[in-house]
């Protein structure tokens, strides 16, 4: 027999996609931290004030937030690989804008640009999960999740090497080139998906989100110059309010949102995204702490004296970690859940930032840290995407994956924007130069610690996972159990062609009373196939293979084991599934 469109996806998705998709996700994650082996130095490069040079950093993980739903949004309705491919060019304009320019308006353009290409983490997920079968879906998704952390991690030795050696403008050609080369594989590789959403673009609700977060982050970044019961800082914090409260009520009236805020009331997806912001305001603290105090000279009495070099090497192994986790999430998370290795992940964090308090006097001390940070940070990554695919229907799985993408991409840019404020205001300065200070690096990791802990709360409260349906790890042996899961509370049956013979690799399409997609699957050799459902009710199961017609019957699920099978030799609905 031929093989199908769907066939064809199945099998490069097992191959070559996932590694490529992870690549693009790891490049853009290094726009985060590009420049932390320079940071001590940017106000004297852009000749401004700690304060606004912060913003450098902070604009970057701002249009990264914003960039999260837009273009998850444009993905689904436009195709995924698509909108890959335009956030990945987008990086590379804004890289060659930062290239040419030391203007500090310009820079923050350019990195503004950059920071757009963070849509590509969703999208690489939505891809995965729209071509990956469900054995390898576990894994590949936390590889790709962990791949926001990898960059980071990965890209503070490079930066720092390149910055030591050359002038600091090349670390941005060195971006774009990344850039250019991550568009070539995914064109190369990666096909497009066929599933597409209906509806239009909400233009308006992605402009009131961006407006409500620039809000937000301008006063805590300036607050400490403003004053911070002036008026332009209490204003700008009410308006954000205020924005954001309006905002919010048009994407619940609106029939295409931007963002389904509904979907966040569910207590399973609530708790993760709330979880989410504290492992991204984590996360980012120990990038900026540790490359600052080993770069720091011994003289001020706390500083490590190493090069960019040797302290970009060692603060690698977090990134480092963060890619070994991601093989131990999938064992962990296949036999205990992605709850228990989410809360364990921020246990980890925890003990890292409470420990590092204390590890502070030597490099070698640093190493410690970093490498326990990212086993941590690592774990409860991996976990958010797994926690998230089980607490909604699979017609709304992109829409939540890249609400919670936005979730941790805040996470970061109000700890950039916090941290870069406590370490501007904790500074001494020494003719002219702002130099931070133990007592502001201490605070951070103290603010780091609180984060997590108010991380862990959430986590806690999370269903327990006999009422929300795991996602399990890739070994067949967990996925026929996760198959024989899925029968107790969906469909099967088998897929029969002329005079009742088993249809393999028949692509069988569950569609709910809205017209929506809520599940799809390939029969197996014997023709069998099991499709979970979101909730008992009305459906539709299309199911169509090469050489045959395709066939919709309608079918209703009352919370038992419901077996159909569907008769291709049979005169049918044809639908498009």
């Amino acid at each position: 027999m031929r093989p199908t469109p769907t066939d064809q996806l199945t099998r490069a998705a097992s191959g070559a996609v996932v590694p490529v998709l992870a690549f693009a996700g790891i490049v853009v994650a290094v726009m985060q931290t590009l420049l932390v082996p320079v940071i001590k130095d940017l106000p004297q490069l852009l000749d401004t004030a700690p304060s606004n040079a912060t913003w450098v950093l902070t604009s970057t993980l701002l249009s990264g937030a914003v960039a999260t739903p837009i273009m998850g949004r444009l993905g689904d309705l436009y195709g995924k690989r698509r909108m890959l491919i335009a956030s990945l060019a987008v990086m590379v304009v804004g890289a060659l804008v930062s290239a040419l320019t030391s203007d500090l308006i310009l820079m923050i353009a350019g990195r503004t640009l950059q920071g757009f290409a963070m849509g590509a983490i969703p999208l690489g997920i939505g891809l995965m999960r729209d071509m990956l079968p469900r054995e390898k879906l576990g894994s590949a998704m936390a590889l790709m999740s962990s791949s926001i952390g990898v960059g980071g991690g990965l890209a503070l030795p490079l930066a720092a090497l390149i910055a030591q050696h050359a002038d600091w403008h090349a670390l941005f050609y060195g971006a774009a080139g990344l850039g250019v080369l991550a568009i070539v594989l995914t064109l190369l590789v990666v096909p497009e998906s066929t599933m597409r959403a209906e509806g239009t673009f909400d233009l308006l609700g992605a402009l009131g989100l961006s407006t409500g977060l620039v809000l937000f982050l301008l006063p805590i970044t300036k607050g400490s110059d403003w004053g911070w019961t002036s008026g332009t800082t209490l204003g700008l914090f009410a308006a954000s309010a205020l924005v954001l409260l309006l905002w919010g009520v048009y994407e619940l009236r609106t029939a295409a949102p931007l963002v389904d805020l509904r979907t966040t009331a569910r207590p399973a997806v609530l708790f993760t995204n709330l979880a989410s912001i504290m492992v991204g305001v984590s996360f980012y603290v120990v990038s900026l702490v540790l490359p600052q105090l080993l770069q720091l000279p011994k003289a001020t009495g706390y500083g490590l004296g190493q090069s960019m070099v040797v302290a970009g090497l060692l603060v690698a192994p977090l990134g480092l970690t963060m890619m070994i986790t991601a093989p131990v999430y999938a064992r962990l998370s296949a036999k205990y859940g992605p709850k228990f290795t989410l809360i364990l992940g921020m246990l980890i964090i925890a003990i890292g930032y409470g420990a590092g308090l204390g590890l502070m006097s030597a490099a070698w001390q640093s190493l410690v840290i970093a490498v326990v940070l990212g086993a941590g940070i690592g774990l409860a990554y991996s976990s958010l995407p797994a926690l998230i695919v089980g607490a909604v229907p699979a017609s709304e799985t992109g829409a939540a994956n890249g609400l919670n993408t936005l979730m941790r991409s805040i996470g970061t840019s109000v700890s950039s924007a916090v941290i870069g404020m406590v370490l501007a205001n904790t500074a001494n300065t020494v003719n002219g130069a702002a130099i931070p200070t133990m007592h502001g690096f201490r605070v951070s990791f103290l603010i780091a610690t609180g984060a997590v802990a108010v991380g862990l709360l959430m986590a806690l409260f999370l269903p327990k996972p006999d009422r929300a349906p795991r996602l399990r790890a890739s070994s067949e042996e967990e996925a026929n159990l996760e198959r024989a899961e899925a029968v107790l509370r969906g469909f099967r049956g088998r897929v029969l062609g002329a005079d009742g013979v088993p249809v393999a690799r028949a692509k069988v399409t569950l569609i709910d009373r809205r017209g929506r997609q809520a599940g799809a699957t390939l029969s197996e050799e014997d023709g069998s196939y099991s499709l979970a459902v979101p909730a008992e009710g009305a459906y539709v199961l299309a199911a169509k293979a090469s050489g045959h017609g395709p066939l919709a019957s309608a079918a209703t699920h009352a919370g038992d084991d419901s077996a159909v099978d569907v008769d291709l030799s049979l005169p049918g609905e044809a639908v498009t599934a």
